[in-house]
């Protein structure tokens, strides 16, 4: 307070009113700060930009992994002490949830085949889900296919309806992209959209075998729910979509730039997704020679 006075009124009088010594003042004016202090402001800039660079959404953790990917060496417990000396963190919102599962239909369901899958590489086994997103206009829905092996969303839609051809766009997308050979595991909810025909004959045509939740399980598409979870933490509810299109270029920007080649996974060893899959590409590689 006396230094930012110090232009209007006399130090004299204002250590006075403040009742210090004016020899004290001046000592913390002059004070050098000491090698520790320089090198906490230092690693403070440093987690600030980490922070920053990755939308404001790593915890302690994945910051303190991020520094010491850059080679910056640092405990965990000492970026969360500066983390918390000076209000860096992540905010989370809990969001009203619409229903996005209909299981009330005269399709059948497939067997739950997840359980007990060993995963050894990607391609594997895929799991997908469908949630929803809020615009000025209406609700818009998301579907998305995520390889189970390395947590990468290899598939996704947007559109204004639940209808089947919304999970059938996701899972082509996918298909595309990853070109997996016959025998991969297809694992979803019991939703009309994944029972019904025309998704059933897609799977069919790829010798994709089917697998579904058991009715009234949660746990057993976790992997993708803790996507929808992130995604909206991160993302989502962060701020506000005039409409689908705008919603489909934000979501690009988050699932193929950041998620999948950028984000530290802590399932994956607090590497990416992309990172996790070449890794593990090339382990198996050296293995077979």
């Amino acid at each position: 307070m006396i230094s930012k006075l110090a232009t209007e009124h006399p130090v004299r009088s204002l250590c006075r009113v403040l009742e210090v010594t004016r020899s004290g003042y001046y000592q913390w004016r002059d004070k050098v700060a000491g090698p520790r202090a320089q090198a906490n402001q230092q690693l403070l800039e440093q987690i600030r930009q980490v922070f920053d660079q990755n939308r404001q959404t790593y915890g302690s953790p994945r910051v303190t992994r991020q520094l010491r990917r850059q080679q910056i060496v640092c405990s965990e417990n000492r970026v969360a002490r500066l983390m918390r000396q000076h209000h860096i963190r992540a905010k989370c919102k809990c969001p009203f949830r619409p229903r996005t599962t209909d299981s009330q239909h005269l399709y059948g369901a497939a067997p739950n085949r997840l359980a007990g899958a060993q995963l050894t590489r990607v391609n594997q086994t895929w799991v997908a889900d469908i949630t929803y997103i809020r615009t000025a206009g209406s609700w818009v829905y998301l579907a998305a296919v995520m390889d189970l092996y390395s947590r990468k969303i290899v598939g996704w839609s947007l559109g204004y309806t639940l209808q089947s051809s919304l999970v059938k766009e996701a899972l082509e997308q996918a298909l595309a992209m990853r070109r997996p050979a016959a025998g991969l595991l297809h694992h979803s909810d019991r939703g009309v959209q994944y029972a019904s025909s025309a998704f059933k004959a897609l799977l069919h045509s790829h010798q994709i075998l089917p697998s579904m939740s058991s009715r009234g399980n949660c746990y057993d598409n976790a992997n993708i729910e803790s996507f929808w979870s992130t995604l909206k933490t991160e993302l989502i509810h962060r701020q506000s979509f005039h409409d689908l299109p705008q919603a489909r270029s934000a979501i690009f920007e988050y699932i193929e730039i950041f998620y999948n080649r950028q984000r530290l996974h802590s399932a994956l060893d607090y590497k990416t997704p992309v990172e996790y899959e070449q890794t593990s590409t090339y382990s198996q590689k050296t293995e077979s020679l």
